[in-house]
């Protein structure tokens, strides 16, 4: 099947070449001559990737017919063909849905993509996009990553894995102010409609442009069995180029494009390895940089032999394993702390964990719960994996166990908003007090969020001389007397809460330190 590459003509340059400068224009006034250069641009994008979707709908109805008259020669590429098809189709749709979702955010229900009303609507993209908990720009950067590397895998020009790699790249750019944004935040955040529609047009342009690489490679590859015999090349596939030690290391031994019925002669080591499908394992006994190197014969269209040298690199490592807490470098007794265990190059399923001085569960997916019993000591955690049909223990991992800190005492109240929020000392109005129901308390620093059981508490009060009046609560609820205590004070009037008992999580029960100072608003 002939294959012609067509060079980027003059008019796509052009096209390229406004998309960039009116996307700068969008850090000025967003006119609408700006607005109207959005829509031409994306009218342009939109007939080129027409013309691309035409040219590469011929190259799989070539695919087609090539595959009824050989299917045995064709197969291979044929169904990698049809992979990219889907692949591709799947992520040009998806920019299709959200274009579409846009430009109704926009213009109502009745919205046309090709006809935007409302083209300098700014909250449109956002909201599709961004909104918390339903924004899709997450979903699209991940489409995108996912693709992108699926895609260059199967170039293998690196000039086109380069351009491709650019055209599809979620990297937000360096050399702009971004205030921290991530890239669905810089791509679409207070983006006018006509201008989020354009950058979807372009994904769908760059996906058909891949697309087209990667078929033009794979029809040039149905002929090369069969002819240009000095473009043969060997290659060694490994499994991995990292093994764990005492693993084994499998990679498999080719000519690129081989035909299966002229099978290759594979020499390891003065060694003829005797694989149909050319596959050479080998114990990884020793840790260390490691070459295979060798040579592969095969028969030529013809009777020619051809010889192709290989070498490929490997490294051999000790088992190593992660194991991390999720919320500190410590773990606290009689708590349930959150831990991530990992292995490079294992699978989480087939990890497993245990730990001495207390329990720890697995909660799947390389999630762990460690609770220890005591503190002052130290936890080991032990990782094991399985790895070649045998467990192999992976690392151990020791961590210092603490008591849990005191809590923060507190008074639960809604602010005007509606809002929950705690006070902690200072100045609250009367009303509030009077709405609330007692205090709670909690290690609440930011990093930790662990609430304790208020088992009493003590409030202290001062008459006209000064004289303190304590009264007592024997559960975290105020009492009756300290209720009608709170009706009779005035403005700027004071009184501490003190003495507070608490149990947490690890069954503790304690004093806090300090009193809680509130002033009456």
């Amino acid at each position: 099947m002939p294959v012609r590459k067509r060079p980027v003509s003059p008019r796509q340059k052009m096209i390229n070449l406004m998309y960039v400068v009116l996307m700068a224009m969008l850090a000025l006034n967003v006119s609408s001559e700006v607005l109207n250069g959005f829509s031409l641009v994306d009218e342009s994008l939109t007939r080129s990737t027409a013309n691309a979707s035409q040219t590469n709908e011929a190259i799989y109805a070539d695919f087609d017919e090539q595959m009824k008259a050989n299917p045995k020669k064709v197969k291979e590429w044929y169904d990698k063909a049809q992979h990219v098809r889907k692949m591709s189709d799947s992520l040009y749709n998806f920019a299709e849905e959200l274009k579409e979702a846009i430009v109704r955010q926009s213009d109502g229900k009745d919205a046309d993509v090709h006809n935007i009303h409302n083209r300098e609507d700014l909250e449109a993209a956002s909201s599709v996009m961004l909104a918390p908990g339903t924004g899709r720009g997450r979903e699209l950067y991940k489409k995108i990553n996912s693709y992108r590397d699926r895609i260059i895998k199967m170039v293998t020009d690196p000039a086109q894995q380069k351009i491709i790699a650019s055209n599809l790249s979620t990297d937000v750019p360096k050399t702009v102010r971004t205030l921290g944004k991530n890239w669905q935040e810089y791509m679409f955040e207070s983006m006018p409609t006509a201008a989020a529609v354009t950058l979807l047009t372009k994904l769908q342009s760059d996906v058909r442009y891949a697309e087209g690489e990667v078929l033009h490679g794979l029809a040039a590859n149905i002929g090369l069995n069969d002819i240009h015999v000095n473009q043969l090349n060997a290659y060694v596939i490994p499994n991995a180029q990292t093994i764990v030690q005492g693993g084994k290391f499998s990679a498999q031994i080719l000519m690129a494009a081989v035909d299966t019925t002229n099978r290759p002669k594979i020499v390891i080591g003065g060694r003829e390895i005797q694989s149909d499908r050319g596959i050479y394992e080998t114990v990884c006994s020793r840790t260390g940089d490691f070459t295979l190197s060798g040579y592969i014969e095969m028969l030529n269209a013809q009777g020619e032999q051809v010889r192709r040298n290989f070498e490929q690199k490997y490294t051999v490592v000790a088992p190593s394993a992660t194991v991390s807490a999720d919320l500190m470098n410590v773990l606290y007794a009689g708590y349930d702390n959150p831990m991530s265990v990992s292995v490079p190059g294992v699978a989480a399923n087939l990890i497993s964990a245990s730990m001495t001085g207390g329990a720890f569960t697995s909660q799947g997916n390389g999630k762990f719960v460690a609770r220890p019993s005591t503190p002052g000591g130290e936890a080991v955690i032990t990782v094991s994996a399985k790895t070649e049909g045998r467990v192999q223990e992976m690392g151990k991992f020791t961590f210092r166990v603490r008591k849990l800190p005191d809590p923060t005492a507190f008074i639960d109240y809604a602010d005007a908003n509606g809002s929950p929020n705690r006070f902690k000392g200072g100045k609250l109005a009367k009303q509030i007090l009077m709405n609330t129901d007692g205090i709670g308390a909690a290690v609440d620093d930011g990093l930790l969020n662990i609430p304790f059981r208020v088992q009493g508490f003590e409030t202290v009060f001062f008459d006209n001389m000064g004289n303190a009046i304590p009264y007592v609560s024997n559960d975290s609820h105020f009492s009756a007397q300290q209720k009608n205590m709170f009706r009779s004070l005035g403005r700027g009037k004071r009184f501490y809460v003190s003495k507070i008992r608490a149990i947490g999580p690890d069954g503790v029960e304690r004093t806090l330190d300090g009193a809680m100072e509130v002033i009456v608003n």
